[in-house]
């Protein structure tokens, strides 16, 4: 049977698919179907905007789905069993917002026998979707969330993937720390951009200003595009800070390192780290024809000066010395401690 106005409910916080499954089911069988995202400014982990976006990516190519916003000001969920005004609150502004007739009202199974639904929309006809047939709900997956990391569509993970940083002198390991790290953890990684700038230069000491420019912004570029597919986890090499302290290294003009220094603050504002490593200069140095021999001949005082940086930022790093086999180690016992997350 098709109804003509349906609704289908909830807080979607996460969005996960038993919710899309339902919202195929249900737009199926509407000519209208309006989802309503229940917001509230005391319990949302994530905002409203974002929650809309997920369900709008994951539905617009069902055009009678509609999806609109209802407040929500209970303090807690508990208090809807406390308190049914909640309900009936927000069942009149649902009902405000359709403005025409709900034929139909779906929701879950842990309803049935309440009498909620049926009590909210007198008229309507209500219709339990099985909640074991995608056993999964939100609490589960905001208490852990990459142990349902497959439940969570594509667009929803970028919400929720740890962002880990590493950082440190030349010649440290970087690159290739950050890349055995994406293998381990099936996940991808952000490259330091200032390898390529610095290679198409033809070496450090023939970078000019726009050269340091472009890693400012492309790095921050690419870590906003890799983040988007990631694993749970994305590995970066190379941060605003790092640049900026070789800003002041390359550079004479007092002008063109005040724009860099404003540029590198800028980035560094709205950078998000979960955890940052930096790496001490206790591996051999590799000459490659583009690394400094200056930086080569003081390796201390030059990875002193780029945590010096780190500090003045207020940015939290953890150390990692020794050979490479160690580091690997280390790194990944500390993603463990401090975030949580297991290799694959």
């Amino acid at each position: 049977m098709t109804y003509k106005v349906g609704m289908y409910g909830g807080s979607f916080d996460p969005l996960h698919i038993g919710h899309l499954n339902n919202i195929i089911k249900a737009s199926s069988m509407c000519e209208v179907l309006y989802i309503v995202i229940s917001w509230s400014k005391e319990r949302d982990t994530v905002s409203k905007e974002i929650r809309y976006r997920w369900i709008y990516n994951n539905v617009r190519h069902l055009d009678n789905v509609k999806i609109i916003f209802v407040e929500d000001n209970a303090k807690d969920k508990s208090e809807y069993n406390r308190d049914m005004s909640y309900w009936k609150a927000g069942a009149d502004k649902i009902k405000e917002q359709i403005n025409e007739h709900i034929d139909v009202v779906f929701c879950g199974t842990d309803y049935i026998d309440t009498d909620i639904f049926e009590n909210l929309y007198e008229d309507s006809i209500v219709i339990y979707f099985d909640r074991n047939e995608i056993s999964i709900s939100s609490t589960e997956i905001r208490n852990n969330v990459y142990k349902y990391w497959d439940y969570l569509p594509p667009i929803c993970r970028e919400t929720y993937v740890k962002r880990v940083l590493i950082v440190g002198g030349e010649s440290t390991g970087k690159s290739t720390l950050v890349q055995n790290l994406a293998t381990v953890y099936n996940t991808n990684f952000v490259k330091e951009v200032g390898r390529e700038t610095c290679d198409i230069a033809g070496g450090e000491e023939l970078m000019n200003v726009d050269d340091l420019y472009e890693n400012f912004i492309r790095q921050k570029a690419d870590e906003m595009s890799a983040v988007k597919n990631s694993n749970r986890i994305l590995f970066i090499d190379t941060d605003a800070i790092t640049t900026k302290f070789y800003c002041r290294f390359l550079l004479n003009n007092k002008e063109d390192i005040r724009r860099c220094d404003n540029l590198a603050n800028a980035i560094t504002d709205i950078n998000k780290f979960d955890l940052v490593l930096f790496l001490e200069p206790t591996v051999e140095f590799v000459q490659d024809g583009t690394r400094s021999d200056e930086i080569a001949s003081d390796r201390i005082k030059y990875s002193e000066e780029i945590k010096d940086l780190l500090n003045e930022a207020g940015i939290k790093y953890y150390s990692l010395g020794g050979k490479y086999i160690y580091r690997f180690l280390h790194a990944k016992k500390l993603i463990n401690s401090e975030l949580g997350i297991r290799e694959v």
